[in-house]
């Protein structure tokens, strides 16, 4: 019998069924909008990649600005993602959201008025520390609602929304490149306009829809509102490696520094790829329409199989293999890019896709270990010290990747610092699971 088979087996029908029953409805309840969100969020944040096809030339900035504006962001996001966690425990998640979605939209927005590297460099320093705790306040808000044993599944599910930007902002921003012109803005600007306008009316949305805690959700039967508060409340009172320590034993802890290590591959890689992919692509001699199409393609790929990966995480209850895999599929794709010639359009696509896909298929198993490590008294600084952290991979490879490929001329060479990053997070991720026990498992 499966590990799944024998946890199913030994829960009275009654409770299955009020299990199944809640989970669907706060499903529903929640998962559409929060994905929403992320869609909006993570367009808003790699939309520049896109807008430097024009925005570059037009403001005279060469790879070395662009990739230090490009990983400025994470500069503003890593200083503010701890305070902004916390301000949401205390707010209350539904408040918290609105404000940061509004404020990031505002600012994006502002993106379509910048003159030069110095207002461009400003700028995306403001749309970090706007953004900064949207994330892993979501990731906190999910520990609320869903059990740990669905939560890869949830977190895989909410994480779509990183390709599904990919997917739908990549042949969105390559049409709106076109309205260059129109009542004399560039078309790089349109990008900015019309794509911060969903944040902002997103934000407004947050705060009429989202409930705080299960106990407010008058859109529960009283029951499901029982079963559930249960549930949490056994989960919080197990042990776990981090717990009953203060907010900065919680930073410097030596598990919530490694698993910032093993994001930081993930991270480093998604981040880089997402700003650069289309500079990559358009380098092989597409249009900017034709660098859209084919930029969303390895997305709509990745966003597929993160939840299918997330699904068996949930399954099998490991963790571990869930991380180190992709991770590893990371270093060996990027390497693999050294041998692609500029004739190689579908080569360089291919390995692209198996990138993204290794990005984003360990990032739903890994804040469900992340969360499983982190008592409750941890959880809302250690989740935002992790991303923050691991984001902070985020400006190291924008800037190197930059710099290296003034350089050398060479987009593949300048990803080679990802593969370091990847490949130290999957031998931290094996060291940090030696022994770990498997999560239960469930069945659906």
């Amino acid at each position: 019998m499966s590990v799944a088979a024998a946890a199913a087996s030994a829960l009275p029908a009654a409770d299955r069924e009020i299990e199944a029953r809640t989970m669907r409805r706060v499903f529903w309840r929640l998962m559409p909008f929060l994905l929403f969100a992320y869609l909006i969020c993570y367009i808003d944040r790699v939309n520049v990649g896109f807008a430097s096809l024009q925005m570059n030339k037009a403001l005279g900035l060469d790879p070395k600005i662009y990739g230090l504006g490009a990983g400025i962001f994470f500069i503003g996001y890593f200083f503010l993602e701890v305070p902004s966690n916390l301000a949401l425990e205390r707010f209350g998640a539904r408040t918290w959201i609105a404000r940061i979605m509004i404020t990031w939209g505002l600012i994006s927005g502002g993106m379509a008025f910048i003159g030069g590297s110095t207002s461009f460099l400003v700028m995306r320093v403001l749309l970090g520390a706007a953004e900064a705790g949207f994330f892993p306040g979501v990731i906190l808000y999910l520990t609320y609602w869903f059990p740990a044993e669905h939560r890869a599944r949830i977190v895989g599910i909410f994480m779509v929304g990183i390709p599904a930007a990919g997917l739908l902002g990549s042949p969105l921003s390559g049409a709106i490149l076109s309205l260059d012109g129109v009542l004399g803005l560039g078309g790089w600007q349109w990008v900015f306009l019309l794509e911060a306008a969903p944040a902002v009316l997103g934000g407004v949305l947050a705060f009429l829809w989202l409930t705080d805690r299960p106990q407010q959700a008058a859109w529960l039967a009283p029951a499901e509102r029982d079963w559930l508060g249960a549930k949490l409340d056994a989960e919080r009172r197990r042990q776990t490696a981090i717990s009953h320590v203060s907010m900065w034993q919680v930073l410097g802890n030596r598990y919530v520094l490694t698993l910032a290590l093993i994001y930081s591959g993930a991270a480093g890689a998604s981040s880089a790829l997402a700003l650069w992919q289309p500079q990559i692509l358009k380098s092989f001699g597409l249009t900017n329409f034709e660098t859209g199409l084919v930029n969303a393609i390895p997305y709509g790929i990745a966003a597929v199989l993160m939840v299918l990966w997330g699904r068996r995480s949930d399954r099998t209850g490991e963790r571990v293999w869930h991380n180190a895999l992709p991770l590893g599929w990371i270093v060996i794709a990027l390497l693999c890019t050294l041998f692609v010639s500029q004739s190689q359009l579908w080569v360089m696509v291919a390995l692209l896709t198996v990138v993204l896909v290794g990005t984003y298929a360990c990032k739903g198993p890994f804040w469900a270990l992340s969360s499983e490590m982190l008592g409750p008294a941890a959880a809302a600084a250690g989740l935002a010290q992790i991303n923050a952290l691991g984001n902070l991979a985020g400006f190291v490879t924008n800037y190197l990747l930059g710099w290296i490929k003034e350089e050398t001329g060479s987009f593949a060479v300048s990803l080679m610092p990802i593969v370091v990053l990847s490949a130290a997070g999957m031998l931290a991720v094996l060291l940090i699971g030696r022994g770990r026990p498997r999560t239960v498992a469930v069945t659906a």
